[in-house]
């Protein structure tokens, strides 16, 4: 799927009837958490700012990249972080992605696992060889640190979706920016050494 047909489809998924939602839509609970995430993810794509630094990485890109997104509408950290892995794509005409989602063909994330988990939104960056340069995902490490602190703590589900909720509308963005950045300077500095 390209982002807009993507966009769509989550959009198309909260104009549906209670008994006629897909699952895991038709649970309550989901539904909620994808209609908070329509509006978190249409927030940051309006208000989401890039960095110089991001926005110089990507005009370093010379060749043709895919970047596959697997993520889902129901997924909140998806909702935070797809909004910046699109914006940040728009900066180089050489960059082109293509959205899948998790639960449905081609089930690409039994490829892409975390600790034997599906977590989401992963992002795998390829050459025009089809041959995989990077991944990336699910969340940030500073993110993820903060996670296993509180389950550490023996906090509530509840609760530390909403303190995850916090930190990305604290950090804005830069995390996932800061380590793209990172990915995307290691894959051009590998291929300038290639060169040499």
């Amino acid at each position: 799927m390209t982002f807009e047909e993507y966009h769509s489809y989550f959009e198309n998924l909260l104009k549906q009837e209670a008994g006629q939602r897909p699952e895991p839509y038709d649970n309550p609970d989901y539904f909620e958490y994808t209609r908070l995430n329509w509006s978190r993810l249409n927030r940051w794509l309006k208000t989401g700012k890039l960095s110089d630094e991001t926005i110089n990485v990507m005009k370093n890109i010379k060749e043709q990249q895919l970047w596959i997104v697997i993520t889902e509408p129901w997924c909140g950290d998806a909702a935070h972080i797809v909004p910046f892995i699109e914006l940040i794509s728009r900066q180089n005409p050489n960059v082109s992605v293509n959205y899948e989602l998790r639960d449905s063909e081609p089930n690409r994330i039994n490829d892409y696992l975390t600790n034997n988990s599906k977590s989401i939104p992963k992002l795998i960056i390829r050459n025009s060889d089809d041959k995989d340069l990077a991944v990336w995902g699910p969340r940030p490490d500073a993110c993820q640190q903060f996670y296993l602190s509180m389950k550490e703590k023996g906090m509530t589900i509840d609760t530390i979706k909403l303190e995850i909720q916090n930190w990305y509308n604290d950090n804005k963005g830069a995390e996932v920016q800061r380590e793209l950045v990172e990915v995307l300077t290691n894959l051009t500095e590998h291929k300038t050494k290639e060169l040499l």
